[in-house]
Protein backbone atom coordinates (compact mmCIF):
# COMPACT_ATOMS: atom_id res chain seq x y z
CA UNK A 1 0.00 0.00 0.00
CA UNK A 2 1.60 3.29 -1.03
CA UNK A 3 2.10 6.04 1.50
CA UNK A 4 0.37 9.38 1.18
CA UNK A 5 2.61 12.42 1.45
CA UNK A 6 1.60 16.05 1.15
CA UNK A 7 4.08 18.34 -0.60
CA UNK A 8 3.76 22.11 -0.28
CA UNK A 9 5.69 24.89 -1.97
CA UNK A 10 7.37 27.24 0.47
CA UNK A 11 6.14 30.27 -1.45
CA UNK A 12 2.54 29.15 -0.89
CA UNK A 13 0.11 30.17 1.80
CA UNK A 14 0.82 29.52 5.46
CA UNK A 15 -2.03 27.00 5.57
CA UNK A 16 -0.57 24.98 2.68
CA UNK A 17 2.91 25.05 4.19
CA UNK A 18 1.53 23.96 7.57
CA UNK A 19 -0.45 21.11 6.02
CA UNK A 20 2.39 19.72 3.90
CA UNK A 21 4.52 16.84 5.14
CA UNK A 22 7.34 18.09 2.89
CA UNK A 23 7.86 21.76 2.10
CA UNK A 24 9.78 22.69 -1.03
CA UNK A 25 11.92 25.74 -0.38
CA UNK A 26 12.26 26.52 -4.08
CA UNK A 27 9.26 26.73 -6.37
CA UNK A 28 10.67 24.05 -8.67
CA UNK A 29 8.33 21.11 -9.40
CA UNK A 30 11.36 19.00 -10.46
CA UNK A 31 12.18 18.75 -6.76
CA UNK A 32 9.29 16.28 -6.39
CA UNK A 33 11.12 13.76 -8.59
CA UNK A 34 14.29 14.36 -6.56
CA UNK A 35 12.41 13.71 -3.31
CA UNK A 36 11.08 10.44 -4.72
CA UNK A 37 14.60 9.38 -5.82
CA UNK A 38 15.98 10.19 -2.37
CA UNK A 39 13.23 8.25 -0.60
CA UNK A 40 13.75 5.20 -2.85
CA UNK A 41 17.50 5.22 -2.21
CA UNK A 42 16.90 5.52 1.53
CA UNK A 43 14.36 2.69 1.47
CA UNK A 44 16.74 0.36 -0.40
CA UNK A 45 19.49 1.09 2.13
CA UNK A 46 17.07 0.48 5.00
CA UNK A 47 16.19 -2.95 3.56
CA UNK A 48 19.89 -3.82 3.30
CA UNK A 49 20.39 -2.90 6.95
CA UNK A 50 17.38 -4.95 8.06
CA UNK A 51 18.56 -8.02 6.11
CA UNK A 52 22.07 -7.68 7.50
CA UNK A 53 20.85 -7.40 11.09
CA UNK A 54 18.37 -10.27 10.69
CA UNK A 55 20.97 -12.52 9.04
CA UNK A 56 23.50 -11.74 11.74
CA UNK A 57 21.01 -12.57 14.49
CA UNK A 58 19.95 -15.83 12.81
CA UNK A 59 23.59 -16.97 12.96
CA UNK A 60 24.78 -15.36 16.19
CA UNK A 61 21.86 -16.06 18.53
CA UNK A 62 22.06 -19.87 18.28
CA UNK A 63 25.83 -19.63 18.82
CA UNK A 64 25.34 -17.43 21.87
CA UNK A 65 22.65 -19.79 23.19
CA UNK A 66 25.08 -22.72 23.01
CA UNK A 67 23.35 -24.65 20.25
CA UNK A 68 26.69 -25.91 18.92
CA UNK A 69 28.18 -26.58 22.38
CA UNK A 70 27.94 -30.39 22.00
CA UNK A 71 30.41 -30.09 19.11
CA UNK A 72 32.81 -27.88 21.05
CA UNK A 73 31.80 -24.56 19.49
CA UNK A 74 31.09 -22.12 22.31
CA UNK A 75 30.81 -18.35 22.04
CA UNK A 76 32.01 -16.52 25.13
CA UNK A 77 29.99 -13.51 26.31
CA UNK A 78 32.93 -11.18 25.64
CA UNK A 79 33.20 -12.34 22.02
CA UNK A 80 29.42 -12.05 21.67
CA UNK A 81 29.55 -8.45 22.90
CA UNK A 82 32.31 -7.59 20.44
CA UNK A 83 30.41 -9.20 17.56
CA UNK A 84 27.22 -7.35 18.49
CA UNK A 85 29.12 -4.06 18.53
CA UNK A 86 30.68 -4.91 15.17
CA UNK A 87 27.23 -5.61 13.76
CA UNK A 88 26.02 -2.21 14.91
CA UNK A 89 29.06 -0.51 13.34
CA UNK A 90 28.54 -2.38 10.06
CA UNK A 91 24.89 -1.31 9.88
CA UNK A 92 25.84 2.31 10.65
CA UNK A 93 28.60 2.34 8.01
CA UNK A 94 26.26 0.77 5.46
CA UNK A 95 23.68 3.46 6.16
CA UNK A 96 26.30 6.13 5.49
CA UNK A 97 27.12 4.53 2.14
CA UNK A 98 23.73 5.53 0.73
CA UNK A 99 24.25 6.89 -2.76
CA UNK A 100 24.12 10.66 -2.78
CA UNK A 101 21.10 11.97 -4.63
CA UNK A 102 21.57 15.45 -6.05
CA UNK A 103 18.88 17.75 -4.74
Amino acid sequence: MPANVGIAIGAGTDVAVGAGDIVLVRSDPRDVARIIALSRASYRKMLQDIWWAAGYNVVALPLAAGLLAPWGIVLSPAVGAVLMSASTVIVAVNAQRRPRVRL
